[in-house]
């Protein structure tokens, strides 16, 4: 906690003074993680291919894929070491959803790692046997969730807010549990399923940080919340710093992950990032505009869903190859079109999201 350090001596210094503000750390913060992960990503990289950490693609999609053969996979390490070493130094330590959000990211991170382990090393194509897999999500959620639902300090513990609407409650009592279980681990496994070609998932996941950044922050001042009619939500606007790192973190990978990527997240790093972003939004109650910002991931998930219960039923498949930004590679978009696209509907959701805020 460097800013502790020199906030403590603002006395003597009086432009000290300005690592109080959330704003300044958070800027601190995203300029932090992007220098960290754009010096420390190449060496990373490097040792990567050296032990041959490198992903198997499938013959049975796009053929263009096929050139990919052999780039560096779990490159996700580069995003997560970036944050943790960026919050030890502009974060708050002592703030409690700041380890909350730790925990997630470390904590699925760590899943998607053990996964990409198997898949790489181990040559097992399936990967972490998905009822382990599901079983960990689960497990990690479940606990986040009992933490967020005991806590005497939040007078919002078990509810649910509805955008759009002033103050619109839904009262979830002890299905809370249940609700934050969902949406943190389906917010994991819809990024995790956008990850199949470059830059699109961290890129979208990117988008969806800042608008995120900037409700978190509106969220925890208390002057704000009032002015726009959104729950304040005291100790949470630390949050901000976290979005901030994780922004910057995202920025400095997409510049070795954009394409031709020179190195894949894996699931460590969709897995991690998917289940911070469902955390992050069970802690501010900004799940129902989660959906929004992060409509690509939910639109990719529903074009899994729908793809195998059409195929299961009818024996024949809706879409050319799910994820559905497959099918659009298989209709003859070339990679960077579909990414770009998606990227701009991503753009315009987050837009969407904070437009939410002035409609109540």
């Amino acid at each position: 906690m460097l800013y502790k350090l020199l906030f403590s001596l603002h006395e003597l210094m009086s432009p000290l003074n300005v690592f109080r503000y959330i704003t300044f750390r958070t800027a601190l913060a995203i300029i932090t993680a992007m220098l960290l992960s754009l010096l420390i990503g190449p060496g990373i990289i490097r040792w990567l291919k050296q032990v041959s950490l490198t992903q198997q693609i499938r013959n049975d999609g796009p053929q263009t894929h096929l050139k990919k053969s052999g780039t560096p996979t779990m490159g996700g390490l580069i995003i997560i070491v970036s944050i943790l070493l960026t919050l030890l130094l502009w974060g708050d330590l002592e703030n409690k959803y700041v380890w909350i959000m730790l925990a997630s990211l470390v904590g699925y991170g760590a899943i998607g790692l053990l996964d990409d382990y198997l898949k790489v090393i181990r040559k097992n194509p399936k990967g972490l046997r998905a009822w382990y897999k599901f079983g960990a999500q689960i497990g990690l959620a479940l606990v986040i969730g009992v933490i967020l639902y005991m806590n005497p300090k939040d007078p919002y513990n078990d509810v649910l807010s509805v955008p759009f609407f002033k103050r619109w409650l839904v009262d979830l009592g002890w299905f809370y549990i249940p609700f934050s279980i969902l949406v943190i681990v389906g917010s994991s496994n819809a990024v995790n399923l956008t990850d199949g070609i470059d830059g699109l998932a961290v890129g979208l996941v990117g988008i969806a940080l800042l608008a995120n950044m900037i409700l978190v922050y509106i969220s925890g001042n208390a002057k704000f919340a009032q002015y726009l009619q959104v729950l304040y939500l005291p100790g949470t606007g630390e949050l901000t710093v976290v979005c901030g790192a994780m922004l910057g973190a995202s920025l400095g990978f997409l510049w070795f992950n954009a394409y031709p990527a020179d190195v894949f997240m894996g699931d460590v790093g969709s897995l991690g990032l998917g289940g911070a972003l469902g955390t992050l939004a069970v802690i501010t109650k900004h799940e129902i505009v989660l959906a929004v910002v992060g409509g690509i991931f939910v639109i990719e998930t529903l074009s899994v869903m729908f793809q195998v219960a059409s195929f299961k039923l009818t024996g024949k498949r809706i879409f050319r190859m799910a994820p559905i930004h497959h099918h659009f590679e298989l209709k003859g978009w070339h990679e960077s079109k579909v990414i770009i696209r998606f990227w701009i509907v991503g753009i315009m959701l987050a837009l969407l999201s904070l437009a939410t805020l002035k409609l109540r």
